[in-house]
């Protein structure tokens, strides 16, 4: 994170926006009128599932990047009749309560949550060593990463999941400027707040003093990489401290928070191609505002 500050462009990686509040922030974010991808992605899975169901192994184990969606993972899990589910989070205190919601709605299902970060190596469970197994990364979390970090943590599911999983992968499509830029700078200030909590995690875990009121939150959109992206704007010149570390900002000066690029359908295939992921269904919604991707990790081909 440090680096991040320092860096010619200062930035801090999204994942650092999920602590318990930031993620408590996120959930009221989804339920927000203008933030359609959640809602068109809710009523996509429940038109889909039986399809999605028909082509995973009964008694598979299901590995969710992120905490468990309290809608879009108890829909899954219904579906495909899993053996076990395996949440993967940083959040641990989040990550905790929402297993502990899951385990009590399928109380016959092996519900092991494990805190990490899911873009970073780590080890499955394993309980679940032997089982087949079905990723699911829903909400486009994939365009929170620029395409070569999305590339590398496709191949590293890949890698944990090993041929023959399956990866159910959800992905934004691009769309009016408008919408998109309202999805992420609403007027009820959630958004701003869940990206401004940033700071106060980083005064809380890192000793910083940021004067949380120098800062302003922005939403932009970048044509050329086809992405929002959120920014912690300089509202006056600043100084501040972390972990003894002095920053400068002048004012108008920005922190580079989150991105979120949008794919195209010829964009997103490629995308799990260079993955290591073969896409073998793909789903919309009528406005084509979303899409629901379905891949199989083959086996390694030695020929072109």
């Amino acid at each position: 994170m440090l680096a991040g500050l320092s860096a010619p462009i200062p930035a801090i990686p999204a994942r650092w926006l999920y602590d318990r509040r930031g993620s408590e922030l996120f959930d009221e974010i989804t339920r927000l009128s203008s933030y359609y991808p959640t809602r068109t992605e809710v009523a996509l899975l429940q038109t889909i599932m039986p399809e999605v169901a028909a082509s995973v192994p009964k008694g598979a184990a299901v590995v969710e990047f992120g905490a468990g969606s309290a809608t879009k993972t108890p829909m899954l899990l219904e579906a495909v009749e899993a053996a076990a589910y395996v949440p993967v989070d940083i959040s641990g205190d989040y990550l905790e309560q929402s297993a502990r919601e899951l385990q009590r709605r399928f109380p016959s299902l092996e519900v092991i949550p494990v805190i990490a970060d899911f873009a970073r190596p780590f080890a499955l469970p394993q309980e679940v060593k032997n089982l087949p197994k079905l990723g699911f990364f829903p909400g486009s979390t994939i365009g929170n990463f620029v395409p070569w970090s999305a590339t590398d943590l496709l191949r590293s599911f890949r890698a944990l999941l090993e041929p023959g999983a399956r990866l159910l992968i959800g992905m934004d499509r691009v769309k009016p400027v408008e919408r998109m830029l309202a999805a992420y700078d609403e007027p009820q200030g959630i958004t701003a707040d869940f990206n401004r909590n940033l700071l106060t995690r980083i005064n809380r875990e890192l000793d910083g003093d940021i004067p949380l009121d120098a800062f302003r939150h922005e939403a932009r959109w970048d044509e050329i990489l086809s992405r929002v992206e959120m920014h912690l704007v300089a509202t006056r010149d600043i100084e501040f401290s972390i972990s003894g570390q002095k920053f400068r900002f002048a004012a108008g000066a920005t922190i580079h928070t989150e991105n979120s690029h949008k794919y195209g359908p010829r964009g997103s295939r490629v995308l799990l191609l260079a993955g290591g992921w073969t896409p073998v269904a793909e789903w919309t919604d009528g406005a084509e505002d979303f899409a629901e991707i379905l891949a199989v990790a083959e086996p390694e081909r030695f020929a072109p």
